[in-house]
């Protein structure tokens, strides 16, 4: 892992040759896991060195616990990403990882390691606008899942398979109390530039919410709005990665 101390945190990267570049860590909806970004490395390769996260309770950490609050998740996050703050780098979250990938800005710009030099948020209302959608994490199981289902976040072959949901589910429980639960925890705005991503045709934000990141930060705002719904940016999609690219690079190339 180019000479990291190796954690189970931090996917490596499979592409040869991507050494230089601005760092992207990702983070994933609820329920998900790193490899739902790993088209991008390839196809970010080689500006960009996308690095996703893996979080307890799925993929390779499937024998660890999964965190039921953003303030205990925070912690150790922090802890194990420090060691990859060697080169301008920047967050992107989706969904549930929109807020994980925003606390853990908010972490590093208010302490004395480097500030990310661009959060990119997608499908998730900003912090401070209040929730349109009934609470799902306490539903009975069945009408959980449909609801779950009903956002495309997990395959139908797999909802089609009790032994398979009975492995998923926990980890996808805890992950929507952790969503459903958070509220900011204490600190300041950001300063750097936010950038919202969302799906027209998104049926769990709409523009007013999503509008609503543009309160986190003191530094610049923008909103892209893609044709989709909540998981418009599922694989390589071309018009994604290449308003990411963008955005990320853009910035990079602002502050050298």
């Amino acid at each position: 892992m180019h000479g990291y101390q190796q954690n189970r945190w931090v996917v490596g990267n499979p592409v040869s040759g991507v050494d230089g570049g601005l760092r992207l860590f990702c983070f994933n909806h609820a329920g998900g896991g790193p490899g739902f970004f790993r088209p991008w490395c390839k196809a970010l390769a080689p500006d960009v060195d996308v690095r996703p996260i893996q979080l307890p309770g799925r993929e390779s950490r499937f024998d660890e616990p999964p965190y039921r609050r953003m303030d205990q998740l925070l912690e150790p996050l922090c802890a194990a990403l420090g060691q990859y703050l060697d080169r301008p780098y920047a967050l992107f979250g989706h969904s549930m990882g929109a807020v994980v990938a925003y606390e853990v800005a908010r972490r590093f710009s208010e302490g004395h390691r480097p500030a990310p030099s661009c959060l990119m948020v997608s499908g998730r209302r900003g912090p401070g606008v209040p929730s349109r959608h009934r609470l799902l994490r306490a539903l009975p199981d069945k009408e959980f899942l449909a609801e779950v289902g009903r956002l495309g976040g997990i395959p139908r072959e797999v909802l089609e398979q009790p032994d398979l949901v009975d492995l998923v589910l926990p980890t996808l429980r805890a992950d929507y109390e952790l969503a459903e639960t958070y509220r900011p925890l204490p600190g300041t705005r950001l300063a750097c530039p936010v950038v919202a991503y969302m799906g027209a045709g998104d049926p769990e934000v709409d523009r007013c919410g999503v509008e609503g990141w543009r309160q986190e930060t003191t530094g610049e705002f923008a909103l892209r709005v893609f044709p989709g719904d909540h998981f418009y940016l599922k694989g390589a999609r071309p018009d994604v990665l290449r308003a990411v690219r963008r955005d990320i690079c853009g910035v990079a190339a602002t502050a050298t």
